[in-house]
């Protein structure tokens, strides 16, 4: 590796999943056209990997934040595109990166030349390892005992009283609720589904209500409600969770339903919302082998799934709707759209809504490869997620941000002030 060309992240090569970093490069020849790459490997050993072309300025220097990607994954003014335009080496794959406790490596490096394919022709010139941290210092992590299930608590440094949030994955997943506790939340993440989602006959809603008081008692936690926090299945969940349970005063949907789906909801020994139907004829396969299954789930609004839509009017919570324009998941926007008339016409203002241009199913925390397919978790067959990875990337920052500050102004707690930091 060359002593003269120097690859640096700044302010630090180490920093919290979620912050940007900034990529200059230095020494190289006046103008010179060199490839940047990163690399990594999820959880389940798939590597990701993207690739851009810049050219050097006149004093052999690139900064990510000032110049252009000529081609690539990638192109133009994008100072994280490294990051969020990885994909992986082989098709239909989601980034799985779920278990807070160990940080996200990625390694940047500097090749001489264009230089985009999968595989590196040459050795690098500079390069530079990058560790995204999903727990910042003082944040405790434990996995709690809740009857049936475990979650996993993760709690700010400080004594607080913070606000306390109820994050459901449909999946186990940490990376969300450890990144809210590093902003000043104490948050307990549950899964809807542990084991294979067939399986499963109905959920019980008690589960998650029994999570809630968990949080409730909590002696680091405000008087003030409570939030919920859910993407896809999770999103229906923390809807009923709003309707049906006393307790909740924030509630942020995303790309989610606005009916029960998948399979029944019961509360307190009964059935109170059947399942949405499914339709697996509409499902319209594509030409690279990947599934179109938005045309599958029934209409919510319709007199026969009149039993499975979620009677939000009930709910006093404050609710943010967050949708995804191009999800090929569930139709997120008409379905916003409905539940915010709902609301109107019941006469409640407790509703916000967000729709994202070009932005995919996969709205997670931002700075994470967009993920445009995969096997569909219920489905088991590959599906499209959607969106345009730039317009999705940029569609994340917004949205993580508008999670927070709708979570810290419905749920205020005087000392919540205190934020993680590595």
């Amino acid at each position: 590796m060359s002593l003269q060309v120097r690859l640096r992240l700044l302010p630090s090569a180490r920093c919290l999943f979620d912050e940007a970093v900034h990529v200059k490069v230095a020494g190289l020849r006046s103008e010179q056209v060199v490839t940047l790459r990163a690399r990594t490997t999820d959880e389940r050993g798939t590597v990701f990997h993207s690739a851009a072309v810049y050219r050097a300025d006149g004093s052999g220097e690139l900064d990510l934040r000032r110049d252009a990607a000529l081609c690539g994954t990638y192109e133009g003014v994008e100072p994280m595109g490294l990051l969020w335009s990885m994909r992986a080496a082989v098709p239909f794959k989601y980034f799985h990166w779920t278990k807070a406790p160990s940080p996200l490596v990625v390694r940047f490096s500097v090749h001489d030349g264009v230089d985009v394919e999968e595989e590196e022709r040459g050795g690098a010139v500079a390069e530079a390892t990058n560790e995204r941290v999903l727990i910042g210092e003082g944040v405790i992590r434990e996995v709690v005992d809740l009857g049936k299930c475990n979650g996993v608590l993760f709690t700010p440094p400080g004594e607080g009283p913070f606000p306390g949030v109820l994050d459901v994955s449909p999946f186990a997943s940490e990376k969300r609720a450890s990144l809210l506790a590093n902003k000043g939340f104490v948050v307990l993440a549950l899964a809807v589904f542990y084991g294979k989602p067939t399986d499963v006959k109905y959920v019980e809603l008690d589960r998650f209500q029994q999570a809630l008081r968990f949080l409730q008692q909590h002696a680091k936690v405000g008087s003030d409600g409570l939030g919920v926090i859910g993407r896809c299945k999770g999103g229906d969940i923390a809807l009923s969770l709003a309707s049906f349970v006393p307790g909740v005063r924030a509630v942020v949907w995303i790309n989610a339903c606005s009916a029960n789906i998948g399979v029944p909801l019961h509360y307190r020994g009964q059935e109170v919302l059947s399942s949405l139907t499914l339709d697996l004829s509409k499902i319209i396969p594509t030409p690279d082998g990947a599934n179109i299954v938005e045309y599958g789930a029934g209409d919510p609004d319709s007199e026969e799934n009149r039993t499975s839509l979620i009677p939000i009017e009930k709910a006093t919570a404050d609710l943010l709707l967050l949708a995804s324009e191009d999800g090929l998941n569930f139709d997120c926007r008409n379905y916003m759209e409905s539940m915010a008339a709902r609301l109107r016409r019941a006469g409640k203002q407790n509703v916000e809504t967000v729709c994202y241009p070009r932005a995919g199913h996969h709205l997670e925390p931002p700075y994470g490869p967009h993920c445009y397919s995969g096997v569909h978790g219920f489905l088991r067959i590959p599906v499209l997620w959607g969106g345009e990875p730039r317009a999705h990337a940029h569609a994340e920052v917004l949205a993580w941000k508008k999670v927070e500050d709708f979570f810290r102004n419905r749920l205020s707690c005087p000392l919540a002030n205190t934020k993680a930091k590595l």
